[in-house]
């Protein structure tokens, strides 16, 4: 018996009727909004940097009135120190797909962290939409709905603890005495942190009552039954067996979280001697880091223009630094941590776009006689 020969394969008739019929008016209506919506998506993006870049010009111009020629060698162990801290961050997450069974290489995991961060730190509301560049991508990575969302909460949960960790660290030796018995209750509640996580990923069957009870008031508020939804959800809770947080894998993300902010710490005294600061105590620079870091978690300027920069220079200049040094430190930093990560971040997404666009699905296969 002859099977029928593979698509593409052997005698094409000539003519018209070789041609694919073409698709409905009613098909090609929706194909040409969504491309109407890119393009005008693509545009407002453009706009709305060009708007920032021109709201932000004069202060800029300002500010790099300071900023004197670094020295090359301080410069360029910045920029290092600023690559290490997102190949940290990447790796955190890297790490954290990896406990639930999900194996993907370094090379795209740097290149997600990039054009997230970009998403999260640029655009209005630009968290949201970072959250959800974040899932479509892990979930093309393999991952499963609940596991794609536990990991991104919980990459969120490990860098807000690390950056807790930092700070506190940074007060109890403020005075040049590490208080030993703080910092031991301090690295506690981090491992209470890490066993609840591991204890609720091991038996995830416990928030089946907890998210039942949630379920139900939702639906009441939607006007809807009390168990609409419920199949979904019991499947979603069942998903996160797979994440298995060991203690291995729990240590490496907590690791790499907490480098993702030393490393950006390292950055920001790298410049502060590359424009010539001179010497500046540990505690004193992350104090100061630690203070601009959490002023981007409550402003809502993108990239915290104007409110990051203004905790990072009273932080420096409150331990000692003169504002002049303050200043060019500051600017330094934030064209090599916001402008040049950002740029990087930008050209990720954009390749990132193209590649899912332009993906090859897998073939058909053909049934043989």
């Amino acid at each position: 018996m002859v099977s029928d020969p593979a698509p593409g394969a052997g005698h094409r008739p000539a003519g018209p009727a070789a041609r694919a019929p073409a698709p409905p008016d009613g098909r090609r209506r929706p194909r040409r909004a969504r491309a109407w919506v890119r393009r005008a998506a693509v545009l407002g993006l453009l706009g709305l940097l060009a708007v920032e870049l021109v709201l932000g010009w004069p202060s800029l111009t300002s500010a790099l009135s300071h900023l004197r020629a670094p020295h090359a060698g301080w410069l360029a162990g910045a920029v290092a120190a600023e690559l290490a801290s997102m190949g940290m961050y990447a790796r955190m997450q890297r790490r954290l797909l990896l406990s639930a069974g999900v194996r993907v290489s370094i090379r795209r995991h740097v290149a997600l962290a990039y054009a997230a961060h970009s998403l999260s730190v640029t655009l209005p509301g630009g968290p949201a939409f970072s959250t959800r560049f974040n899932y479509q991508q892990m979930r093309r990575f393999g991952a499963t709905p609940a596991v794609a969302s536990w990991c991104i909460a919980l990459s969120g949960i490990l860098s807000a603890t690390a950056l807790a960790v930092v700070t506190a660290a940074g007060v109890l030796t403020a005075n040049g005495t590490p208080q030993l018995l703080a910092l031991a209750a301090l690295a506690v509640a981090g491992l209470l942190i890490t066993l609840g996580v591991r204890q609720v990923t091991h038996h995830p069957e416990r928030l089946k009552p907890a998210a039942r009870a949630a379920l139900a008031r939702v639906n009441r508020i939607r006007r809807r039954p009390a168990a609409a939804g419920l199949d979904r959800l019991r499947a979603f809770v069942d998903q996160l067996r797979a994440a298995r947080l060991t203690p291995t894998h729990a240590a490496a993300a907590g690791t790499y979280a907490t480098l993702n902010w030393l490393l950006d710490a390292g950055c920001l005294w790298m410049c502060f001697l590359a424009v010539g600061g001179g010497r500046i105590g540990v505690t004193q620079l992350l104090l100061a880091f630690c203070a601009g870091m959490a002023a981007a978690s409550i402003t809502i300027v993108p990239g915290g223009l104007g409110v990051i920069d203004s905790a990072l220079i009273l932080g420096l200049v409150a331990g000692g630094v003169d504002t002049g040094t303050a200043i060019a430190t500051v600017v330094l930093y934030r064209i090599i941590s916001f402008g040049f990560v950002i740029g990087a971040g930008w050209v990720s997404w954009l390749v990132i776009r193209y590649r899912t666009a332009h993906a090859v699905p897998p073939p058909t296969p053909t049934l043989g006689g």
